[in-house]
């Protein structure tokens, strides 16, 4: 695609992505969606599929593998730089139980979304594992990170996506909620683990965290970022699972099992980070790109996005995402308590 005869007019692809992300990075800065926790991934893949249901036919046909490539390399990318945002020394601290949690947690709500969305829901597979990467790990960032590996549509991601801004900007108003009600029992501690543990977006976790207390929004975040950190062994395994139970239809013969290098790319980039060798500005510069490259990625792929293919999807995704935010809101507490009381 970049060669010489296509260089230029992949190069105004990727470019065109660029103005929609930047957009999109000002218009989640607007007051009401930043207090509502939406962030600037899921304004851009709202964009991107605003215009590729009304003036996609006024793109030059060229300019599309530009888009593709934005909504694959560079994903990539930004996933191996989403590692700028954790150390290890971040994770410690949050002691065994918060580790805990978030691993079952993530591990259980995978295999929920599975076994639910497929077997008894009737989902195509890619829509059900993305449903469940978005509310089991870190949300739209999640979804884009499982994407490749599951090999799903534009459609299949918008889905899933669809279902981290409804669940997740709930969880920002239950959460505090049951917090004033005070029918939970846990204590500062276990409330910033049990947010961190299953709140959908980081974004989210800190809106729903930050109206109880500073000192549970630190946890919760600290949590949060442990579930991205489960990430790695999480695409890893999935890939590996995913090669061996994807057979072809003719010859019966496994697929090759696709290993997701970008996620190895992810825990040498938190590696790294954790040295502390940088410093902090240039982190921060580092995790503003990261940002506009995921903004980038999720853009692309609104753009790749037909509404028409989306309607087929119907209900499902989001009756299979309201069965997990009931686990998560039920379960999460359950083990919380148990593993911090």
């Amino acid at each position: 695609m970049f060669s010489r005869n296509h260089r230029a007019d992949s190069i105004n692809g990727i470019l065109f992505v660029t103005l929609f992300a930047l957009a999109a990075m000002q218009i989640s800065q607007w007051p009401w969606l930043h207090q509502l926790g939406i962030s600037p991934l899921i304004v851009g893949i709202l964009l991107g599929i605003m215009y590729a249901n009304t003036l996609h036919h006024r793109l030059p046909q060229a300019w599309l593998p530009g888009i593709s490539f934005t909504a694959r390399k560079i994903l990539r990318l930004a996933v191996i730089l989403y590692g700028f945002y954790i150390t290890l020394q971040e994770l410690i601290t949050i002691g065994w139980a918060g580790f805990a949690t978030a691993a079952i947690m993530m591990t259980t709500t995978l295999l929920l979304a599975y076994v639910i969305g497929v077997r008894l829901l009737g989902m195509d597979r890619q829509t059900a594992m993305l449903t469940g990467a978005g509310s089991a790990i870190c949300g739209a960032a999640a979804i884009m990170a499982f994407e490749p590996v599951v090999k799903a549509k534009g459609h299949q991601t918008s889905a899933a996506v669809a279902t981290v801004v409804l669940f997740g900007t709930a969880a920002m108003i239950i959460y505090p909620f049951l917090f004033q009600l005070g029918v939970l029992d846990l204590n500062v501690h276990g409330w910033g683990i049990y947010i961190g543990a299953t709140v959908h977006e980081v974004a989210q976790v800190v809106g729903a965290a930050s109206d109880i207390s500073r000192d549970v929004c630190n946890d919760a975040v600290i949590v949060k970022m442990t579930r991205v950190m489960l990430i790695v062994p999480a695409l890893l395994l999935v890939g590996w699972w995913w090669a061996r139970s994807s057979t072809d239809q003719h010859s019966g013969e496994e697929r090759a099992i696709t290993i997701p290098w970008f996620a190895l790319g992810f825990l040498a980039t938190v590696l790294f980070n954790s040295t502390h060798w940088l410093p902090q500005a240039w982190v921060n510069m580092v995790q503003q790109a990261d940002q506009f490259l995921l903004t980038m990625a999720m853009t692309a792929l609104g753009m790749e996005t037909n509404l028409g293919k989306l309607k087929g999807v119907g209900i499902k995704p989001f009756i299979l995402a309201t069965i997990l935010f009931a686990w998560l809101l039920s379960a999460g507490y359950g083990i919380t308590y148990a593993l911090t009381t």
